[in-house]
């Protein structure tokens, strides 16, 4: 029963931050809008297209692949003799952080 609670005050936290986020932007956009600024900042896309970054795939895929090997390699230094506990999110973190450092030594020369 406790595991339920815990679950329905997590996502009523989770829709509660996103509705405040929303609702809070819209309202700065209102009152920017009401006093005359310019509303093009709002504009997702530029005159050139969409901005967008064209690496974030790269680097979601490179974190994902950390966190898999991670997780491949907290297993097996559970099973060598690390404690279990500590195996899997030591090694998950760790190579989840080699992939983003991968990423940006692969980035940074560009």
């Amino acid at each position: 029963m406790e595991v339920l609670i815990a679950f329905i005050v997590f996502f009523a936290m989770v829709f509660g931050i996103y509705y405040m986020y929303f609702k809070t932007r819209n309202k700065e956009r209102l009152a920017l809008i009401e006093k005359g600024a310019d509303a093009s900042m709002f504009k997702i896309t530029s005159e050139k297209g969409a901005s967008r970054n064209l690496f974030n795939p790269l680097k979601i895929g490179l974190f994902m692949i950390g966190l898999g090997i991670g997780a491949v390699a907290g297993y097996f230094a559970g099973e060598v003799g690390m404690h279990k506990g500590a195996s899997y999110p030591s090694m998950i973190f760790i190579f989840g952080g080699l992939g983003l450092l991968v990423y940006y030594l692969m980035t940074s020369k560009k």
